[in-house]
């Protein structure tokens, strides 16, 4: 394959914009980038042999957004529930009348994969326009072998059909199904003992997440879940001390997990823990801005102990009905007082990390996919800034432009 140039940009290179090459240069070849770095310095070989040279005209460039926590695979939506909540019903007040994620299920249950393939390619079209090159899926809205085998083969082909990389996670432990009423430890023992092996078993989990909550499931039942994913080799998340403090991101730091999500409720030794551990903070300011919630995540202690912090959509017909990792940046910053810079890392470097694919993702540099976006904005502080304005000139993924134009 021919190399190509792209030259005159100002890269971030890491997302980080405090490390930014001006000008810069990238030579693509065979789908990668085999060289970044100073524009006045592009090595002489790569100016004989390339085939063709675009000049950026001194656009932004950073690597391809990671939408790295989404529910995108459902059917239906739940604005009746939405206008009950704003006449003052609570999110959890719905759940226990059989609404909320079981209203899902039931709608995603009686879809077909035809079906729940177009309602949800509609949803990424909408997150691929804005510069996402990778995004995580979730299962869950199924609660039952056949309707969670759909949603994952759905959430594949979607990775097949479009332009972007497609992670997959077996959220079976995401609510209590109806017909398990009042038998939750029997419902969690179909889910490890069957449900979980045999999607593995086909190649439709890359992860496995359980939502840890009181309306959800205990620390015991989560770490049932936890360990037979050890056993099968597969690496952990967990939504997390969203509606209380349950201790739920302790566990996931013993569990080595790749993040711990949502976390309005976390303490000081949950932060410690995943600190010791590794585990990235996914914040999800849709849900936080969407269920009207007060309690804010602990940003400043996140901070003071060095535990990354990553952004995601948290796209779910409930509680962050939303297909705008931008507009998350802008929340991120006004509900969380995150700095722009520590906003673009969330959706880059350290969403990358979220999805445990920090060696391919979330980066630009030789060896790795070509995956990156072109911005026409004057400072990176201004993909924060707008909101419901779209500055993307183009996307490349593997090398390939898939939206916009040089």
């Amino acid at each position: 394959m021919s190399l190509i140039l792209w030259r005159n940009a100002r890269l971030c290179p890491s997302g980080d914009p405090g490390e930014v090459i001006e000008p810069g240069a990238i030579a693509v070849q065979d789908h990668k980038i085999v060289w970044i770095g100073d524009d006045r310095e592009i090595p002489a070989a790569f100016l004989t042999s390339t085939q063709s040279q675009h000049d950026l005209r001194r656009a932004w460039v950073t690597p391809g957004l990671i939408d790295c926590h989404t529910h995108l695979v459902y059917a239906g939506n739940r604005a009746g529930e939405f206008a009950r909540r704003l006449s003052g019903v609570s999110y959890e007040e719905i759940a226990r009348e059989g609404g909320g994620i079981n209203s899902t299920v039931r709608a995603t249950r009686a879809a077909t994969e035809t079906e729940l393939f177009a309602q949800s390619a509609r949803r990424l079209e909408a997150l691929l326009a804005e510069g996402v090159t990778a995004i995580e899926i979730k299962s869950g809205y199924g609660l039952e072998l056949e309707t969670e085998r759909r949603m994952l083969k759905v959430a594949r082909r979607l990775g097949k059909s479009y332009p972007v990389s497609v992670y997959t996670t077996f959220l079976g432990a995401h609510a209590l199904p109806p017909e398990f009423k009042g038998r939750a430890d029997d419902y969690i023992t179909l889910v490890c003992d069957r449900m979980l092996p045999e999607l593995h078993h086909e190649g439709l989990i890359d992860a496995v997440d359980v939502f840890c909550e009181n309306i959800g499931f205990t620390l015991a039942q989560t770490e049932r879940v936890y360990q037979k994913a050890s056993q099968l080799g597969l690496p952990v998340k967990m939504h997390a001390e969203q509606l209380s403090n349950m201790g739920g991101a302790r566990l996931a730091a013993r569990y080595h997990a790749l993040s711990a999500d949502h976390l309005e409720h976390l303490d000081e030794s949950g932060v410690l823990a995943m600190k010791q551990e590794n585990v990235v903070a996914i914040l999800l300011p849709g849900a936080f801005y969407f269920l009207r919630e007060t309690n804010l995540p602990p940003v400043e202690l996140l901070r003071r102990h060095g535990v990354p912090i990553a952004i995601a959509t948290d796209s779910n017909p409930g509680t962050s009905p939303t297909t705008s990792l931008l507009l998350m940046l802008n929340m991120a910053c006004t509900l969380f007082r995150m700095t722009p810079a520590e906003a673009l890392l969330g959706v880059t470097h350290h969403a990358g990390r979220a999805i445990g694919r920090s060696e391919t993702h979330g980066q630009l540099a030789p060896g790795r996919f070509a995956d990156f976006c072109v911005w026409d904005v004057e400072r990176l502080e201004e993909l924060a800034y707008w909101s419901g304005f779209n500055a993307c000139r183009f996307v490349m993924r593997h090398g390939a432009i898939t939206r916009g134009c040089v």
